[in-house]
């Protein structure tokens, strides 16, 4: 029922044959990787190549035993011929899953009839904003990965699921996505539980642009100096990923309500606020690890809050260590100690008052 083949560079119409022979067989599951398709001159045009594409789209509108097709790490040396006859093919194809990974692919059609795909997967190849623009016939598609392609508008990608009625998850890392907001409106499938936008270009802005219920964001690796507050509603965000980006302090919960898992490891934060689990009373653990604190006086809120958290803050004590100032640097935070003296200005006067 599982068939894979590896390192296979043929020539056009004997790959096409393989396929064929394999949809006629009881193989559910095909797997082809480093496939190179070659072809001689004789093969180089549409009409040579019409004959067995019809033959192909024939075959795969018929219900076999084929459920899911992967090709990675694709050649194509045949260059001279329409290629969205090929894309159609593919875009057609009666079957569940469909992988075309490490291809070079810049584009593929919108199925012509109500698709039977239910997991797409287009990852590392150079597929742009127009991908499935006003695509109304995947309304069974679950989860679609578009990872490292060359996708721009956040705006654009929103519109893309919004006919997608099942789509539950979606990978958009690894693009050049931005969002530059300004009063912009973005319609994304009301299903869609899983974003994926780790490692673009999005700043603050993208709060104005994701899904309205979301239950697990990844934003990491991205540009976001701040969560503004009063922006995003989302009622139903349970895990919010936004490590690796340029935040200065610990964000608020006013629009997460439901938020329990928080990730700000490697940012920008010196001195986080004390108050954390008191605005955001149902998180259950905290990822603030690797940032570079300030030991100093107003840190040692943040240390207590520890001790008070039972265990919500992850990777204490090992990745909260001091960096500055330098006299303190590598200092784990546990072994941060001030004297109440040192921090408390007013008591210090009063001490040096009596002294005098």
């Amino acid at each position: 029922k599982t068939l894979t083949l590896e390192a296979v560079d043929l020539q056009w119409a004997i790959i096409l044959q393989i396929f064929m022979l394999i949809w006629y067989s009881p193989v559910e599951h095909l797997t082809v990787r480093n496939l190179t398709f070659r072809g001689p001159l004789e093969e180089l045009t549409e009409y040579a190549f019409q004959p067995l594409l019809s033959s192909v789209e024939q075959l795969i509108s018929l219900d076999g035993s084929m459920k899911a097709l992967t090709l990675e790490h694709v050649r194509n040396k045949v260059y001279y011929f329409n290629q969205e006859i090929l894309y159609r093919q593919f875009s057609e194809m009666n079957i569940a899953n469909l992988t075309i990974a490490d291809a070079y692919m810049p584009h593929m059609l919108c199925p012509n009839r109500t698709s039977s795909f239910q997991y797409l997967n287009f990852s590392h190849n150079a597929l742009t904003d127009e991908l499935f623009q006003n695509c109304g016939t995947l309304a069974d598609l679950k989860l679609l990965i578009l990872q490292k392609n060359k996708f721009e508008s956040l705006r654009k990608v929103s519109f893309m699921t919004s006919h997608m009625k099942s789509l539950t998850y979606l990978d958009m890392s690894n693009n050049l996505l931005r969002h530059d907001g300004a009063g912009v409106q973005c319609q994304w499938a009301e299903s869609l539980a899983e974003l994926d936008l780790s490692s673009n270009q999005l700043a603050g802005a993208v709060f104005e642009c994701l899904p309205a219920n979301v239950q697990k964001l990844s934003l990491r690796n991205n540009q976001i100096s701040n969560v503004p507050s009063g922006v995003a509603e989302l009622k139903s965000l349970e895990e919010l990923n936004l490590a690796s980006n340029r935040l200065a302090d610990l964000p608020g919960c006013g629009g997460f309500t439901s938020l329990q898992f928080l990730n700000v490891e490697m940012n920008s934060i010196l001195t986080p606020s004390a108050d954390f689990f008191q605005s955001c009373p149902r998180v259950r653990e905290l990822q603030a690890g690797h940032n570079p604190f300030q030991c100093s006086c107003e840190l040692q809120a943040f240390i207590r809050l520890e001790r008070r958290s039972g265990g919500k803050l992850f990777g204490w004590p090992a990745a909260y260590v001091c960096e500055y100032p330098e006299g303190l640097r590598g200092t784990e935070l546990k072994d941060f100690h001030l004297s109440p003296l040192a921090c408390n200005t007013t008591l210090l006067l009063v001490t040096a008052l009596l002294l005098t």
